[in-house]
């Protein structure tokens, strides 16, 4: 499998972590997993109909897709003639680009876009990068970008940090928060929360060496102990932290 991703423009890196590229294995299929990171994305297909979503959809040659942030894994499976190519937008930059309904609606799910959203395939092909930048560059309809503040300080502390105090830091209310994550990220700002740490606790297993203990890992991450740790990784990816 063939994997490229790329940063946007100056311009765009406010509202969009990178643009990215798949090409299949030649030689063989395989599942591919993705992990929640709290992101949303947007994905179109330029190669086979390719299996996604835990095996429920088929994407279509040319067809441009929502995807919504995950609070699961999820699989797709990845064939020697897939080809798909897409944006990860930053947390609450859908808004900037897109008036759709209220993010919520989108999570865990892919959604087909209608024309006026969707990616021109035929004019991806040969500098797929170069296309996206222009594309999101005209789009921008607002360059303020919702719980931008919000989100700082939940990243900065990696999850670690209670709705009130979060609430209080940014002069509103604990209602006022869940209402605009809700509409803006689709989870509320607790589960998100438990997203960032999750794929902190996830960054640190997969880098530290054997002689760390998982209860120093779940210590130093927010959680009450390694029996804790190893069920919210299992229930994130799927495995035990011994099998990442």
């Amino acid at each position: 499998m063939e994997y490229i991703k790329i940063k946007p423009c100056k311009e765009l890196e406010p509202y969009i972590h990178f643009f990215w590229e798949l090409k299949g294995n030649p030689y063989e299929a395989q599942w591919e997993r993705v992990y929640p990171d709290g992101c949303s994305g947007i994905i179109i297909n330029l190669g086979s109909n390719c299996l996604t979503d835990n095996g429920s959809l088929h994407l279509e040659f040319g067809k441009t897709y929502a995807v919504g942030a995950m609070n699961s894994y999820k699989d797709s499976l990845i064939d020697m003639d897939t080809h798909l190519a897409g944006a990860c937008l930053k947390p609450a930059a859908f808004a900037n680009f897109y008036s759709y309904d209220p993010q919520n609606i989108l999570i865990n799910n892919t959604v087909e876009f209608e024309k006026s959203n969707s990616f021109h395939a035929d004019k991806i092909f040969e500098k797929p990068f170069d296309y996206f930048n222009r594309f999101y560059l005209d789009r921008i309809n607002n360059k303020n970008i919702p719980l931008q503040s919000v989100i700082r300080d939940i990243d900065l502390t990696n999850g670690q940090i209670s709705i009130y105090e979060l609430a209080k830091k940014n002069c509103t209310t604990v209602r006022q928060l869940e209402r605009n994550f809700k509409k803006y990220i689709g989870f509320s700002p607790k589960e998100y929360s438990n997203i960032i740490r999750f794929q902190n606790a996830l960054n640190i297993i997969q880098k530290t060496n054997q002689h760390r203990s998982l209860s120093d890992i779940a210590f130093e991450c927010g959680y009450y102990d390694h029996s804790h740790l190893s069920n919210e990784i299992k229930r994130n990816t799927g495995f035990w932290p011994s099998s990442l």
